[in-house]
């Protein structure tokens, strides 16, 4: 099995909170007016991706990592995870709020749903004028304070809301209550999990009036009460990998991309290249890969030298 850039089928999600900025800011094929997410790379049951270009479209990622585990996710990752890809990526679109939601560590995720925790990062693609983002406790809290003002509605009045442009990025550990807020485009990256433990809706209803699920006891023992800085600083120095989250779970790079640069790998992990902006190429053994804003690529661990080449903005994402 010979391996080379693979992009991915999106797999596209209708959300009570979605929009239509998917299709017209990153080119995703929707027809729907609420499609909230784009899952550009997940193993998560029942969503899982399938390759779109060259010799091995149709094949799901699954079937390249049984077929060669180290040459897809690379020898260290292997080492740690087996057969399971351990990150899921995403483009979101929010029309409307997201509701307020927790996601468990690793811990118990394990216990209660044989899953991973879900960490995860934010990058800004698009923001409106006055959009935010809810990103944990205004101060530190406790478990009762958080009861008494989930039960009186008053909980976004404790809540640390936070202005958002273009380009910021949230690092998000497990136990921090967040929502993304309307008129925002972003990059989710996070560990393989769809767990997640809806707080509070905004009282909304869906199209036949029901309104969705809530976990709050699940939720008590998830939630980290302490204030938390989840905003991220980060260089952008052009053409070069500036650090942007390095955490047991992934490493997440930016790169300012205007002209060329070469890239070498240790084989020891996969990359995944996310088009945050404008557009590059890839060239590997003499072939030429196109990328524009909204494509995301899997590097297979076992390709260690190619090009990076355009004029435009990468997130660069492996485990180190």
């Amino acid at each position: 099995m010979k391996l080379y850039p693979l992009q991915f089928e999106p797999i596209l999600k209708e959300r009570i909170w979605g929009g239509e900025k998917l299709k017209t800011i990153l080119n995703k094929p929707i027809s729907s007016k609420i499609t909230g997410e784009s899952w550009e790379l997940s193993t998560v049951e029942g969503d899982v991706s399938v390759v779109a270009n060259g010799a091995l479209a149709g094949k799901s990622l699954n079937d390249l990592i049984h077929s060669n585990p180290t040459a897809v996710l690379g020898t260290e990752v292997y080492q740690k995870f087996g057969n399971q890809f351990p990150l899921l990526f995403k483009y979101l679109d929010a029309r409307e709020d997201l509701s307020i939601q927790v996601h468990p560590n690793d811990e118990l995720a394990k216990i209660r749903h044989n899953s991973f925790g879900k960490t995860e990062m934010w990058y800004v693609l698009q923001a409106d004028q006055d959009a935010q983002l809810i990103v944990g406790f205004k101060e530190d809290s406790n478990a009762a304070e958080y009861v008494e003002n989930l039960e009186n509605k008053t909980l976004l009045s404790i809540l640390d809301y936070v202005a958002v442009k273009e380009g910021d990025v949230f690092f998000l550990e497990t136990g921090t209550v967040h929502a993304i807020g309307a008129g925002l485009v972003i990059a989710e990256i996070q560990q393989t999990s769809d767990i997640t433990y809806r707080l509070y809706d905004f009282d909304r209803v869906d199209a036949a009036g029901n309104h969705r699920e809530l976990h709050v006891d699940l939720a008590l023992d998830a939630i980290n009460y302490d204030k938390i800085d989840t905003y991220k600083k980060y260089n952008k120095n052009l053409n070069q990998s500036n650090t942007v989250v390095d955490c047991p779970y992934f490493t997440t790079n930016f790169i300012p991309l205007d002209g060329t640069i070469a890239v070498n790998k240790s084989g020891e992990s996969f990359t995944v290249y996310m088009c945050v902006d404008g557009g590059f190429e890839l060239e590997y053994e003499g072939s030429k890969f196109n990328y524009s804003k909204g494509d995301t690529v899997l590097i297979p661990a076992a390709l260690k030298t190619f090009a990076l080449s355009g004029k435009g903005s990468l997130l660069e994402i492996y485990i180190s």
